[in-house]
C-alpha cells in the first residue's frame, strides 16, 4: 500500500509499504480522510518528540475492512474515527483519571503508524463508532474537536461569559463555534489574515480584531476597548509566543487562560509574575482529548459543528508529503488528505 513516511527530521515521502493487518483486538480501517495538523509540521521539523520512521497522521477516518479475532461491536463495512492517544492504564496518571498524562502514551500517528495511508491498524479500544450517513471528510475532524472540548472543560464557560480566542485556524475556528454553543455572548477572535476573520464571524464570533493593525491589549481591554478591563475566559490557539504572551494581559482580573495551541518545544515566553498573583489569573494548560473523543463525535454527527466550511482543500497521498514539509498557505484552515 501507499503511505507517508517520515524517516527523520526534514525527510518525509510516499512509499510503498506492506499492507498491516489486523491483530485480534484490532480493526484494520480503509482510509477515507486524514486532516494535516500544524503537529505534522513540527514533527517533520523535529519540533515535537516522534519515533520515526512512522507514518504520521492522527486526524482520521475510515471504513472498517477487517477485525480481528476478539473484537466485539463492530463490523466490516462500519465508518469510525480513531482516538490517536493510546494510554497504557497501569501508570499513576492513568490510575488517577489523567490518560493525556500516560507516562507510556503511544500516540497513533507520532510514535506508531498513523493515517497518510491507505490503511491504518486501529486498536478496538480506540475506535468510536460513527453514523454510515456521514460525510466521510467529517469524521477526520474529531480529534481536533476533541482537544478543543478539553480546552472548553478547563475554561469552564458559563452562559454570559465573554471569550477571547487568540488564532484563526481550525482549533481557533472551532473553539469559536463551542464558545458560542456554551452560551457566551461576547466571543472576539484575534487574526491577522482578513477571510479568518470573516470566516470566525459566520461561525459565531462576535467581533474579530487583527492584532496587526492594532493594539490588541487595548482594542480588547483597555478603557474604551470591547471588553474594558479584559474577558473571562482567552483560548491562546496559534502556539505562537506573541499569542501566549498576549493571552495572559488580555485576560481580566479572575480569569482563565487556556493555552491550546501547541509551541514548538523549546520556545520560551515572557511574563510578569506579579502580574499573575495581583490579578490571580489562572493558566492552564490543555493537552490532547481525554474522555472527549466520544462527544466531539457526537457533536459532529448532530450537525451542531459547522464542518465544510473549515476545508480549505483536499489532497492526493502522493500530495501530503509537500503540504506537510511547507508552511499553511494564505487563508487556509484545514487540508485534508483523502488517499482515494
Amino acid at each position: 500500500m501507499k503511505a507517508v513516511r517520515l524517516e527523520g527530521v526534514g525527510n518525509i515521502a510516499l512509499r510503498e509499504v506492506g499492507k498491516p493487518s489486523a491483530g485480534p483486538d484490532d480493526l484494520l480501517v480503509r482510509i477515507e480522510a486524514c486532516g494535516v495538523c500544524g503537529t505534522d509540521r513540527h514533527l517533520f521539523h523535529g519540533e515535537f518528540p516522534c519515533t520515526p520512521p512512522v507514518t504520521p497522521g492522527h486526524e482520521f477516518s475510515g471504513i472498517v475492512e477487517a477485525i480481528g479475532t476478539a473484537v466485539s461491536g463492530f463490523s466490516v463495512g462500519d465508518r469510525v474515527t480513531g482516538d490517536p492517544n493510546i494510554a497504557c492504564g497501569r501508570c499513576p496518571h492513568c490510575h488517577a483519571g489523567r490518560i493525556n498524562l500516560c507516562h507510556n502514551l503511544m500516540a497513533i500517528g507520532i510514535r506508531r503508524d498513523g493515517g497518510f495511508a491507505e490503511y491504518v491498524v486501529l486498536p478496538q479500544k480506540q475506535a468510536i463508532l460513527l453514523p454510515k450517513d456521514l460525510k466521510p471528510t467529517h469524521g477526520a475532524f474529531c480529534e481536533p474537536l476533541g482537544c478543543c472540548l478539553h480546552g472548553m472543560d478547563l475554561g469552564r464557560i458559563k452562559p454570559g461569559s465573554s471569550v477571547a480566542v487568540l488564532g484563526g485556524g481550525v482549533i481557533g475556528l472551532l473553539t469559536v463555534q463551542l464558545a458560542r454553543l456554551a452560551g457566551a455572548t461576547t466571543i472576539i477572535l484575534s487574526t491577522r489574515q482578513a477571510s479568518r476573520r470573516a470566516l470566525a464571524e459566520e461561525l459565531g464570533a462576535t467581533a474579530t480584531v487583527d492584532p496587526g493593525a492594532c493594539d490588541i491589549i487595548d482594542t480588547v481591554g483597555g478603557p474604551s476597548g470591547l471588553l474594558p478591563g479584559g474577558v473571562d475566559v482567552v483560548f491562546e490557539c496559534a502556539g505562537v509566543r506573541e499569542t501566549v504572551e498576549q493571552s495572559m494581559r488580555l485576560a481580566r482580573a479572575g480569569g482563565t487562560v487556556v493555552i491550546v495551541g501547541v509551541t514548538p518545544q523549546g520556545i520560551k515566553a515572557e511574563f510578569e509574575p506579579f502580574d499573575l498573583l495581583f490579578r490571580e489569573l489562572k493558566v492552564l494548560g490543555s493537552f490532547l482529548n481525554p474522555f472527549t473523543h466520544r462527544r466531539a463525535a457526537d457533536l459532529i454527527a448532530s450537525g451542531a459543528i459547522e464542518i465544510d466550511k473549515l476545508i480549505s482543500r483536499q489532497v492526493t497521498l502522493e500530495e501530503a508529503a509537500a503540504v506537510i514539509a511547507n508552511p499553511p498557505a494564505p487563508g487556509e484552515v484545514k487540508v485534508l488528505v483523502v488517499p482515494r
